[in-house]
């Protein structure tokens, strides 16, 4: 029993985050039809208040973001036409995003600069950990140059995961600063706790999919394992 729990826990580590998140979505995505307006509806009113002329909402297929380079706050279809408490908290919280931009906040800046430089990270990282350093330790037979060689390769295919984490404060500064006020004006105070709690998980909602790429990495990182272990056995 002991050995199943052991065996659940990095499971558990890497699903329950994201579970949460979306366990939170589904239970407050009740339809109001007595909402004045669809999730679509509140997000361009809020965009004409918040004067972001340049910015506009579009539908896409999934993961709700916004795009900064074309100014689009990018909606799941079904949230847009919809009247609940899970679309309207969201489709805030992404517009949040856009009032960071209009307002040149630094750390919107620095996770827009390094998530156009990750994909290029975590190239350049599976070509040193697969090809550059076999071919070096095959050359130089330095273990502990190897070593250093492998660690920093890794370091680069973790770059999704740093950037993520270290933007949290981004995300919690668009759900609590800039969406909430916002949806203090227009929701009801009985529904006001339940936009905090969409807006809590939309603001972890990165740092769950981080997760995931944790463990990801602990699998590639077992698939080298044996070859560090051969490399500290010839010392």
């Amino acid at each position: 029993m002991v050995k199943l729990i052991l065996y659940a826990l990095p499971f558990l580590a890497m699903f329950a985050p994201n579970m949460w998140v979306h366990y939170v979505f589904r239970k407050n995505d009740e339809h109001f039809s007595d909402m004045p307006f669809t999730a679509h509806e509140f997000g361009k009113k809020i965009i004409d208040e918040q004067e972001l002329k340049d910015v506009s909402i579009e539908s896409i297929k999934e993961e709700d973001h916004y795009d900064p380079t074309e100014k689009k706050v990018r909606i799941v279809k079904d949230r847009l036409d919809k009247k609940s408490i899970t679309s309207i908290s969201i489709v805030c919280h992404e517009i949040g995003h856009a009032i960071q931009d209009k307002e040149n906040y630094p750390p919107l800046k620095w996770r827009n600069t390094l998530i156009k430089k990750s994909s290029d990270f975590q190239a350049i990282g599976a070509l040193a950990l697969f090809i550059v350093v076999p071919i070096f330790f095959a050359i130089t037979k330095s273990i502990f140059i190897t070593l250093i060689g492998a660690f920093v390769a890794f370091a680069f295919l973790s770059t999704n995961v740093f950037i993520h984490l270290v933007t949290l404060p981004l995300e919690f500064d668009a759900s609590f600063k800039r969406a909430l006020p916002i949806l203090q004006k227009y929701v009801p105070k009985e529904n006001l706790q339940q936009c905090k709690s969409v807006l809590k998980a939309a603001a972890l909602t990165y740092v769950a999919g981080s997760i995931v790429s944790i463990f990801r990495m602990r699998r590639i990182f077992m698939l080298i394992l044996p070859f560090i272990r051969m490399l500290l056995l010839r010392r």
